[in-house]
Order: C-alpha cells, then sequence, then structure tokens
C-alpha cells in the first residue's frame, strides 16, 4: 500500500534554524525528535544549506541516526547552495552527486587557503570539506566581534586576490569581469563566513534539485513551508510560489530585514536562530496530531 500523501512539505536551511549558529551543533534536543516525528509521518524534508557533506553527515544526519530515523522517509540534502545533492536515509547519506561544473579554478582555491593562513588565522579557518565552492568561516573559539571586525579585511583582499588571478567575480556593487566578459563567481558574506561561489548556486536552486527528488517518489504535498536566516533563503520560498504552491517562509532572524512577498512571511514572536526552528516544527508536530 502506498505512503498517504503528507500535507506538508519543508525546506530547511541549517545554520540558524536547525544548527545553532553559535555551536555549529544541533544543541536543542527538541529538534531532533521532531525532525524524526515528521519524517515518520512521510513529511517530505529537505536540508537546503550552503554547508558541505561533511558538516550535514557529522553535525545532521548522525545524530538524526542515533536517535532512530524511520525505515521509511523522504528525506533529502541539498548542499553548496545546490552544487553537491543527496538522499537521506535511515542507513546515512546516499550517493553523493558534485556539480563541478560550478567550482572554483585550483589556482583560487589554493590562493584563498594561503590568504587565510598567512593573514587571518586567528580569526577564521578555510573549509577544506567544500567540494564546489570555497568557505571561510569565523573559528568556533575566535570572539565573534573580532572575527566581524576582520571579515571586511578579508573580503577585499580575497577580491583582490581572486580577480587578479584573472577570475571573473561580483562583490557587492564590485564587478570584474574576465577575459571573455563574462562575472561567473560571486563573493557572499554571512554573519560568520565568506563563501566564495558560482553565481548560478543558491537557494533556489536548492529547492528545485529537492522537489524534483521528492517528484520521482510519489505526489508533492500542496503545502509547503521554507524556513532560514538569511535573506537568501527567501529564494526557497520564491521558487515554491512561482511553482504554484501554498507556501509561507519563516524568518528565524527577522532583525536583518522582512522581505516583501506574496507570500506570507512567519516570525516565531521573539525568538530566533535556533529555538525559533524548535518552536517551528513543534508547532508541526502538534498540528499534525503527532504527539
Amino acid at each position: 500500500m502506498p505512503e498517504p500523501l503528507s500535507p506538508l512539505g519543508l525546506l530547511l536551511d541549517v545554520d540558524g534554524p536547525i544548527a545553532s549558529p553559535v555551536t555549529r551543533t544541533i544543541a536543542t534536543p527538541s529538534i531532533i525528535t521532531d525532525l524524526i516525528t515528521l519524517a515518520g509521518a512521510n513529511v517530505p524534508i529537505a536540508f537546503v544549506t550552503g554547508r558541505s557533506v561533511a558538516f550535514i553527515r557529522d553535525q545532521v544526519v548522525v545524530p538524526l541516526r542515533a536517535a532512530g530515523l524511520p525505515g521509511t522517509m523522504r528525506m533529502y540534502g541539498v548542499c553548496e547552495k545546490g552544487a553537491v545533492w543527496f538522499p537521506i536515509t535511515a542507513d546515512g547519506i546516499g550517493e553523493v552527486v558534485v556539480d563541478d561544473s560550478v567550482a572554483l579554478p585550483a589556482a583560487a582555491i589554493d590562493g584563498v587557503r594561503r590568504l587565510v593562513a598567512d593573514r587571518f588565522a586567528d580569526t577564521m579557518f578555510f573549509d577544506e570539506t567544500k567540494q564546489a565552492m570555497v568557505s571561510v568561516e569565523q573559528r568556533t573559539d575566535a570572539d565573534h566581534g573580532d572575527y566581524r571586525a576582520a571579515a571586511p579585511a578579508f573580503n577585499d583582499a580575497a577580491f583582490s586576490l581572486l580577480t587578479g588571478l584573472g577570475l571573473g567575480l561580483r562583490f557587492g556593487d564590485r564587478v570584474v569581469a574576465d577575459t571573455d566578459g563574462e562575472v561567473p563567481f560571486r563573493i557572499d558574506p554571512t554573519i560568520i563566513s565568506t563563501d566564495i561561489e558560482s553565481v548560478t548556486l543558491d537557494k533556489d536552486r536548492g529547492a528545485e534539485r529537492a522537489l524534483a527528488f521528492f517528484a520521482e517518489s510519489g505526489p508533492l504535498p500542496s503545502v509547503w513551508r521554507s524556513v532560514g536566516d538569511s535573506r537568501s533563503d527567501y529564494l526557497m520560498a520564491d521558487h515554491l510560489h512561482a511553482a504554484g504552491y501554498d507556501v509561507s517562509h519563516v524568518d528565524v532572524r527577522p532583525a536583518d530585514g522582512i522581505l516583501d512577498r506574496p507570500y506570507p512571511i512567519i516570525v516565531e514572536g521573539d525568538l530566533i536562530h535556533d529555538e525559533a526552528g524548535a518552536a517551528f516544527l513543534g508547532y508541526w508536530v502538534d498540528k499534525l496530531g503527532l504527539r
């Protein structure tokens, strides 16, 4: 007998609503239990993130498996904003696919790695687990204020380094084309990191990838919720809305500015980050009568 159609689908950013931006782990236990409960109710759940496969495996999938993922579920991971993707089962992460066509050149990767080591290693580290994009992140033992003070200097230095290598690059209002007149990459700062990535990568691409995967295993629910802590996370809901779904977006860091959108924006009162994410998941567990 086929599984009953879920009344809900979820597209979840990881940093912020699921993993604490301070500890970089799932620090709220109810998030784990509620994700497992929703997965067991056949709710399609996709983690759509800029994080790497290694991060999602170690900080999300391992604790979920330890708590007991259901044998039958619809769970998926889209990492590096759409450059890497894989199914998630009770046995862990399945086959990982990497879109090498969007990766930075090796010289650019090596140059940024050296830049961090030579000038910024006291506040940030080069993420060696990324497979297509480049990420430089705040060290967990570094003061956030010190990192925020150093980040603009790093971003400027990275822009000069990469454009000096002939890379077509956008950073804010600064745009330098390559020898073909193209600008294939951008610098995208966040509150704890800087991503250097293909301009084709973003959360809407990740949402599209996740929906295509879920569609292979059966009908899709008509109601979807996306959850995130940055303005780019709204792109997940943008894609769902354009595709005709009933969608609302949950903003777990609304102080950065709630965007004007043609669909509802949800905030969890005064709660932010993973506390807001936990409240949202708990609401749906109760609403669906799963507790």
